[in-house]
């Protein structure tokens, strides 16, 4: 590879929060100008934790980042902070322009053109939708015009002609670009090559070629690097039980089982240190809870009530209302739920869940069975240790705090979900197992998702298309 044409450079970076906690150990690797790559790596292996070295948020403990001279960095971060929600679209923009000038509006509204986004630029940020949302992020890192571009998790709650849109832009981009995304399907349609952030090693393995190729290179590399340690370890035994056979009965057999013992350790070092797969979640029930009559009645016409085993998919393009409708049955202002029935919420936003609240503490307060043990044995199933438990909330990846509110539904058996792109922020090999305990659940659904193979595997849906928040 040319020196010239790199932009991005890891020599031998290191970075750990704390001795428990290592990210990155001796990371190297190379990112090309004009290239777009893809993040991959399990919950916690440091996908974002990258991108804020990259922003220079964080300084390694060791090792040296190498940017090209004068490369500015920009990000689409996965939501908007909650303290710039009440920012008109605008003064949202000055957040991040230093001496905004009048003309600055024009080349706003030309940027949310570039992103498919028409709205008035005092419309406030917190009245826009989750897609909406999703395209001001993109603009918002777009507008400084940034020589390398960071995405994180950029298709959350863009609907089919808005994911078309944003792969559009990215095919046809003309600078370097690094994406985080569980959508699969999504990075192949534009990706280069891949870094794959290994949770175990803290290394960071480079491969090139379309996301598809590179998923199929690293498994079998996996069961090759498995095939080579275990005729490794059979090697080992063996020896171990001549060494024991030799024992100490003369000087030549305690020389040779001295020599045995060395070439052990010498294999022991050869062997492969293993990356470990994707983990998935375990499988999961999520109990209904038992109730005889209604649980919700809806205070519109076009909506009925609705009973166990009831499932509604409410359906519109981006802006239309979904959420807000979402919300508002949630609060009662269009609905009247029973109110013996407990509601299991999964927002876009997490808005359901405290922040200030630990893991552990959000567990035990929705949990019908007050006892710790269960709420730590439910937390694993989601990948969720002690250690994690702990944690507060607010310190969680988005990725944990969705896994978090299933858990959450295990241990609250509520009576009616209400799903707002329950997809958001799940690692796709977590998916079919979400959606099977989904399809599961007994009680009545309500769900917006734009995800439509997650949607089909959930049956009996009956389809609710959402023209105008004014008609419902």
């Amino acid at each position: 590879m040319a020196q010239d044409n790199v932009i991005i450079r890891f020599d031998k970076v290191s970075y750990q929060y704390n001795e428990k906690k290592v990210i990155l150990d001796e990371a190297t690797f190379t990112v090309r100008k004009n290239s777009i790559v893809t993040i991959m790596g399990q919950n916690g292996a440091g996908k974002s934790t990258l991108f804020k070295l990259l922003l220079g948020k964080l300084t390694p403990q060791s090792g040296k980042i190498h940017l090209e001279n004068g490369a500015s960095v920009g990000i689409s971060e996965q939501m908007i902070a909650h303290e710039k929600l009440s920012l008109s679209v605008v003064d949202y923009f000055r957040t991040g322009i230093s001496g905004f000038r009048p003309g600055d509006e024009g080349n706003i509204v030309k940027i949310l053109r570039v992103v498919n986004l028409e709205v008035p630029l005092e419309k406030e940020v917190a009245q826009l939708s989750g897609g909406q949302k999703a395209r001001l992020l993109l603009a918002f890192a777009l507008f400084s015009n940034p020589d390398i571009l960071l995405l994180d998790e950029p298709t959350n709650n863009l609907d089919k002609a808005g994911i078309e849109h944003l792969t559009d832009f990215l095919i046809n981009y003309q600078k370097t670009c690094i994406v985080i995304s569980h959508d699969a399907p999504f990075l192949n349609s534009f990706t280069d090559g891949v870094l794959n952030l290994d949770a175990q090693t803290h290394k960071v393995e480079q491969f090139a070629g379309n996301y598809y190729d590179v998923m199929e290179e690293i498994a079998a590399k996996l069961k090759r690097d498995q095939l080579q340690n275990a005729r490794l370890e059979r090697s080992i035994k063996e020896r171990f039980e001549k060494v024991n056979k030799l024992g100490g009965k003369s000087v030549q057999m305690s020389q040779l089982a001295r020599r045995i013992r060395e070439d052990i350790a010498e294999d022991r070092e050869d062997m492969v240190e293993m990356r470990k797969d994707d983990k998935t979640i375990s499988d999961f029930f999520i109990p209904s809870q038992e109730f005889a009559g209604y649980v919700i009645r809806m205070s519109k016409p076009s909506f009925r009530e609705m009973y166990k085993g009831d499932r509604l998919l409410i359906k519109g393009p981006n802006g239309i209302g979904k959420s807000t409708l979402l919300k508002s049955i949630v609060s009662g202002q269009t609905a009247d739920i029973n109110p013996k029935i407990r509601v299991g919420y999964y927002s876009q936003d997490f808005s359901e869940l405290d922040y200030s609240q630990t893991a552990f503490e959000s567990l035990m307060n929705v949990a019908q069975v007050k006892e710790p043990q269960r709420v730590y044995a439910v937390a694993a199933k989601f990948l969720l240790n002690g250690a994690i438990l702990n944690n507060k909330i607010a310190s969680l990846s988005e990725g944990q705090k969705g896994l978090l509110c299933y858990a959450r539904f295990m241990l609250q058996e509520p009576g009616i979900l209400i799903l707002d792109e329950p997809t958001n922020h799940i690692n796709f090999r977590h998916l079919p197992i979400i959606a099977k305990a989904v399809n599961k659940y007994a009680g009545p659904i309500i769900m917006v998702s734009h995800m439509e193979e997650f949607v089909d595997t959930i049956e009996d849906l009956t389809e609710l298309e959402l023209t105008s928040w004014i008609d419902y």
